[in-house]
């Protein structure tokens, strides 16, 4: 009878180009033409717990039409109904085997998604678009005066109209942009982001069609790009983030190794309050030869209250629109106090809508304002959902007696060990790495090279409302070459919290940032601008000024920067270059500040 059953099994998924075996193994046969349904047939189909796809090395195609619709709240996204090729749900362990393969995905599609899976395992894959979601074109003629710019708009892999005086793109699927949007300027030859550039809301007020394929956009701008560059729009604010390649919500033990992400229409990957994460020799990086200047819309991975140990290790992420990685709790403001035990918090920014904030049994932290310290604990009992801003908390003990509308509540559970090593971050907007976690963090023997900051801290009360505060900060032997080019002002790394107004923006935040036994080498002045750090200590470290990269945009800046902090050590580094401006220092910081054998550097005492 089992015989029979087998037998039954395997000729079904020989209909569909699949073998099923009964060690769990679903073979993916190459074929030519939308796989959506074979994928989707062959996971809905499977009733194991533990499930593994291989694929005949090849290029597969999705398309949107047979896609699995499903209403998604993906955080730092647009919440909506969402096409999703490969969705996992419930599994014990889901394993993908790419052996090579290119998956080469069409219009608006969340290519992966993994919930509530104790093991994923994904390998030997890259994910592209054969359509990218960007408009971009090159700076030929620029008049301030008249207020327009000249571009030639590149038609090769892309897909964009002129109507009545306005630019629509990409034009897939019945869905299009109706504005330029979040603009950026690349270098034609590196394509890097174009030295000094700002980033630019556009929304020219009307787009004229010109000899020679040139296209003239009417549009005053503050800050105009260099004729030259490539000028890259990737659609409004609001609009622009459908969906990371890979998303993973509530799982554990996850492993990505040779995993490429060339283009994604957000994220390349992101998880939500998922423990225990390798990325291991991944990327997010445009495909070899191609015109295309972004690869991801947004960050190349991104953590959102997740635990356990996090390892991103000889990874390589370039060309992104934003930061290598972010990895961050989340704080929640008190809304309402229902009675002693029970409070509702409410979600602060719009991209957080229908993020599961806690658990029952998650440990958690109550801030009081004025102060942004971590004050009383208690652990949650019970969670009502109201809605997707609003959910109501009730707590094992009493909550504190102080607690008032207003206050904020930070997650103690959630929040990881993290790792990051070996890897190469260059040429895209925004930051190498935001890290946010008071749990130990390493960051060594990376490349780094950067718009803004290189490393930023930022604690967030408000706006974005990311958490936390970190504690235990170790940072060396990396090399940082060529950093904080944008035009906006920056530092290789960057310590600033974001408080609301109603927070002391004096009182220490971050605690035990160690910088040490690095290489920095960038063409500006800005090195360290550290905000509210008890326990700072940067030391051993080598910088050269590097005027070859391009002018200097803050030439007058100190290369040091010290502001409410306390116990700052400054020891033991060298300088080679001509800032004579070394260290800004206020008198809080300087009570507690020690500066010994430092070489090379002008009127650092």
């Amino acid at each position: 009878m089992k015989n029979k059953f087998i037998a039954l099994i395997s000729i079904l998924f020989l209909s569909i180009s699949i073998q099923t075996y009964a060690s769990e193994i679903i073979k993916i046969k190459h074929k030519e033409g939308d796989m959506t349904s074979v994928v989707r047939e062959a996971i809905e189909g499977f009733k194991g717990k533990d499930i593994k796809l291989v694929f005949e090395k090849g290029t597969y195609q999705f398309l949107a039409d047979y896609a699995m619709d499903k209403y998604c709240f993906i955080t730092n996204h647009g919440n909506g109904l969402k096409k999703i090729i490969f969705r996992f749900e419930g599994f014990n362990s889901v394993a993908i085997d790419g052996n090579g393969s290119d998956f080469i995905f069409s219009g608006q599609v969340a290519p992966f998604q993994f919930n509530k899976c104790k093991k994923i395992e994904v390998k030997n894959v890259s994910i592209d678009w054969d359509i990218p979601f960007s408009f971009q074109g090159e700076v030929v003629a620029i008049n301030e005066e008249e207020g327009w710019r000249d571009i030639k708009p590149f038609t090769e892999g892309f897909s964009w109209s002129l109507n009545k005086g306005r630019i629509t793109f990409p034009n897939i699927n019945h869905f299009h942009f109706s504005e330029m949007g979040s603009t950026l300027a690349f270098d034609k030859e590196t394509k890097a982001v174009a030295h000094g550039a700002w980033d630019i809301s556009s929304r020219p007020r009307w787009v004229e069609k010109r000899p020679n394929g040139i296209l003239r956009f009417h549009e005053p701008l503050k800050h105009y790009p260099a004729i030259g560059t490539i000028l890259h729009s990737k659609g409004p604010h609001e609009q622009n983030r459908y969906a990371p390649a890979f998303q993973v919500t509530n799982s554990s033990n996850v492993f990505f190794k040779n995993a490429v992400v060339h283009h994604a229409l957000g994220m390349g990957f992101l998880f939500e309050r998922t423990s225990d994460i390798n990325i291991l020799n991944c990327g997010v990086y445009l495909k070899k030869g191609t015109n295309r200047v972004v690869s991801s819309i947004a960050d190349a991975t991104h953590f959102a209250n997740c635990k356990g140990e996090i390892l991103i290790e000889d990874c390589r992420f370039e060309n992104m629109l934003d930061d290598g990685t972010n990895v961050h709790g989340t704080y929640v403001k008190v809304d309402k106090i229902i009675n002693d035990y029970t409070v509702r918090v409410g979600l602060g920014h719009f991209e957080q809508m229908g993020f599961e904030f806690a658990g029952v049994k998650d440990e958690v932290w109550f801030i009081h304002n004025p102060s942004p310290k971590r004050a009383s604990k208690n652990v949650v009992s019970k969670v009502k959902y109201v809605n997707d801003k609003f959910t109501d908390l009730t707590f094992k003990n009493k909550i504190p007696s102080k607690l008032v509308e207003g206050d904020i509540i930070e997650n103690k559970t959630w929040n990881p060990v993290f790792t990051m090593r070996g890897n190469t971050i260059r040429n895209h907007r925004a930051r190498n790495i935001i890290i946010k976690t008071p749990k130990k963090i390493v960051i060594e023997n990376n490349e780094l090279s950067s718009m803004m900051s290189s490393i930023l801290f930022r604690g967030e009360t408000y706006f974005w409302y990311e958490s936390g505060a970190v504690q235990d900060v170790l940072i060396r032997n990396n090399n940082f070459n060529y950093v904080a080019y944008s035009g906006a002002e920056h530092a290789v790394m960057y310590v600033t919290p974001r408080l609301a107004k109603s927070f002391d923006v004096t009182e220490l935040y971050d605690k035990n940032i160690r910088f040490e036994n690095n290489t920095i080498r960038t063409f500006d002045s800005r090195i360290i601008i550290a905000d509210r750090v008890d326990g700072l200590k940067i030391t051993g470290n080598k910088i050269i000024q590097d005027k070859s990269q391009g002018a200097a945009l803050y030439p007058n800046a100190p290369i040091f920067d010290l502001i409410n902090c306390n116990n700052v050590e400054i020891s033991k580094n060298t300088y080679e270059g001509s800032t004579e401006y070394s260290l800004k220092v206020d008198k809080k910081s300087s009570r507690k500040l020690k500066i010994k054998r430092n070489k090379g550097f002008k009127n650092l005492k």
